[in-house]
């Protein structure tokens, strides 16, 4: 019996609050991924590599964007693309590949809720974890800019609960998505989906370089909503796409996790 099975097997005959059963889901994932720091920190080097690659790289051969009126330089334009990117690979990775593992594989799940946890407070808890690696991330990598003379104004200090919107909302989406594959095989449809959001959502040019068609289409996705949202607070050109974004994630967010608990109840209750 593990530390954190044992923790809330006391808690028979007692209300288990949701915020105390989170902590107990984090305190068992760090417990069990505290010996593999270095997974964490290779998610996080990738967009870093990509920030010096072609942020740095190629921004010597460009010589910016125009964005909302100001001018900025090529690195400052790309870096919050590479943030927002970071706050939903950070996310996805727990809420998808792991989550996977635990629910078909290694039955976690099932084992936890022999104790006073629920399926809604698993979905929370599983939540809180990605999200915790999804702002490691985003942290560091924020740290990173200003340390590069990346940021340009103190709205940026608004940009690290903007990744956690960000990681909040892929990771509910991620894990409600879950719980429908079947086999490893089908974390191929992840990569599908993950690798165009990356590469085409205004984070390494602006969208006005698409058609005006596509451009609507661009608009509508969940990343690109992050990186305008990181790309403003950074820059300090605020517009009501920022509220739009917030508006959107959040509400991304509650269907992502209206989707999971039902189900995870309808997987492991029914």
């Amino acid at each position: 019996m593990t530390p954190v099975t044992r923790a809330a097997a006391t808690a028979q005959g007692h209300r288990l609050t949701s915020l105390g059963a989170v902590g107990l889901l984090v305190q068992r994932n760090y417990v069990v991924y505290r010996g593999a720091w270095w997974i964490f920190l290779s998610g996080f080097l990738e967009p870093v590599f990509y920030l010096f690659s072609i942020g740095v790289g190629v921004g010597q051969l460009v010589q910016g964007f125009t964005f909302h009126g100001e001018v900025i330089g090529y690195a400052a334009f790309v870096a919050p693309g590479m943030l927002a990117a970071s706050a939903m690979n950070g996310a996805l990775l727990d809420s998808t590949f792991n989550f996977f593992f635990k629910l078909k594989y290694a039955k976690t799940f099932e084992q936890m809720l022999a104790t006073p946890l629920s399926t809604r407070d698993i979905a929370r808890g599983e939540l809180a974890w990605s999200l915790l690696r999804g702002g490691a991330y985003s942290l560091a990598f924020l740290l990173i800019m200003v340390a590069m003379g990346l940021v340009g104004s103190w709205w940026a200090v608004l940009v690290l609960p903007a990744a956690l919107l960000i990681g909040v909302a892929f990771g509910a989406v991620g894990m409600a998505l879950t719980t429908y594959m079947r086999s490893w095989q089908d974390f191929e449809y992840v990569t599908l989906a993950t690798l165009p959001l990356f590469l085409f959502s205004a984070t390494f040019f602006p969208v006005t370089a698409f058609p005006a068609w596509l451009q609507w289409v661009i608009e509508a996705t969940p990343l690109y909503r992050g990186v305008v949202l990181v790309r403003e607070l950074t820059t300090g050109v605020l517009t009501v796409d920022s509220l739009v974004s917030v508006v959107y994630l959040g509400l991304m967010t509650l269907a992502g996790m209206l989707v999971v608990s039902r189900r995870l109840d309808r997987l492991l209750l029914g």
